[in-house]
């Protein structure tokens, strides 16, 4: 599948050539366009046929997966969103940002880019708050595609979950080690993984979100039992899970503590709000690629003496999709601009991860309806984005916690001049 780089047209000219759907002007930078550009060459030529000939019960293997990876390199769209002294290619946040949308188009496209999640989250976590020797046996490594990493964080009930204060898991410092033990699920992908990035209480008399740490600990390590992978919606090409993992006594060197010990919240949530918006990207470009499929859908099927296409209420449908789609990714820009002007941004995010979430559901599902038996079946890829994209909506924080945070900001400093008109008893 190798090709020639001398046979690639200017990427930029193909930003404009987008051949289904609504061209939108995003304010994006120069270089984030060619990036794009470079990602939709890729998503089109190499990763969008493989993905149509494979059977509908197709489990993709890590040779697979490996090999895609060489094709991005040489499509020079590889691992965009980290330095270039670890193996990446160094692209500014904002500027890699429209990539995740162009890999969303099919559940193939992320991790042949390296892009995707956790592994993305992890790689920048370890990039931002890592030693050099961490960085080293563990980024590197992973931003190759050697090894694969897991986000050990939520607990089962009556742990943490939405609400994080409720962390259980912890580590004791004994001697030059430390010591966790703990109970967590949802691990995504820990049985495929070769280190987890756990979170512990490490001071029990502080607030968690002061007392807590992370830790690189290898899946390999004494005492981690991985019980099990825990069935799920949307499982589907992708072959691993979620997992839930016991720590029993795990012991790790003093140097594998990640970041600033007490400040895993905080590390946290520096990981967390470019990832949701990450995260925001790849699945407004499931929603892009299910409308895609099914404008070409109604385009060719007839009913009722004319294509499905022609029917006014079809047509208000992909009309409302497309507005609500172009609002989600607008909004997921704001947010992506206030942190790379160093913003906190904890707000933009929060109502991007809330709105680009329900958006990316209802064009999905608008979509599979608007496809019929065809949107069922899985000979296309609207029913496996489908199951994939509800979990969205609970994983990186469910949509409650994100309104709780919304609503709390929305209250604070009510304007009470406002009433000053209002008759009262």
């Amino acid at each position: 599948m190798s090709r020639e780089n001398g046979d690639r047209p200017d990427d930029r000219a193909l930003i404009t050539a987008d051949p289904v759907g609504i061209v939108m002007e995003y304010q994006d930078s120069d270089r984030a366009e060619e990036l794009t550009a470079r990602a939709r060459r890729f998503m089109d030529e190499v990763v969008l046929p493989l993905e149509r000939g494979l059977p509908a019960d197709y489990t993709v293997t890590p040779e697979d997966v490996a090999e895609l990876r060489e094709e991005a390199r040489e499509y020079e769209i590889y691992c965009p969103q980290i330095g270039e002294e670890w193996g990446g290619m160094g692209e500014a946040f904002r500027d890699a940002l429209p990539v995740f949308e162009e890999a969303g188009r099919s559940l193939l496209g992320a991790p042949a880019m390296r892009v995707d999640a956790p592994d993305e989250g992890n790689m920048h976590t370890i990039e931002l708050v890592g030693t050099e020797r961490q960085k080293e046996e563990y980024l590197r490594p992973l931003v190759e595609g050697e090894i694969r990493s897991c986000f050990s964080m939520t607990e089962p009930m009556q742990g943490a979950g939405s609400d994080p204060k409720m962390i259980r898991t912890t580590a004791e410092k004994d001697g030059d080690e430390w010591v966790i033990d703990g109970h967590k699920w949802w691990s995504s992908y820990a049985s495929a993984s070769d280190i987890l990035l756990v979170m512990a209480r490490t001071d029990t008399d502080a607030h968690p979100y002061s007392g807590c740490s992370f830790f690189i600990v290898p899946t390999d390590a004494d005492g981690v039992n991985i019980v099990r992978d825990v069935p799920h919606l949307g499982q589907s090409l992708m072959p691993e899970g979620h997992a839930e993992i016991e720590y029993e006594g795990v012991r790790v060197p003093e140097e594998n503590l990640l970041g600033t010990e007490n400040e895993g919240f905080a590390h946290a949530q520096q990981r967390l709000g470019p990832a949701r918006l990450t995260h925001c990207m790849r699945y407004a470009g499931q929603g892009k690629r299910a409308l895609e499929v099914a404008k070409a859908y109604v385009s060719e099927r007839e009913a009722f003496g004319e294509p499905l296409s022609q029917k006014q209420s079809i047509r208000h449908d992909i009309a409302r999709a497309e507005m609500r789609l172009h609002a989600a990714r607008t909004t997921i820009r704001d947010a992506a601009d206030k942190i790379s002007s160093g913003e906190e941004a904890r707000i933009e995010v929060a109502m991007c991860k809330v709105f680009c979430a329900n958006v990316a559901g209802e064009v999905i599902d608008t979509a599979l309806q608007t496809l019929g038996g065809n949107g069922i079946a899985k000979d296309l890829p609207v029913a496996d984005f489908y199951e994939n994209v509800r979990a969205f909506r609970i994983f990186d924080g469910a949509d409650e916690v994100h309104l709780r945070t919304i609503a709390r900001d929305a209250f604070d400093g009510i304007e009470t001049a406002e009433m000053e008109g209002v008759t009262r008893y």
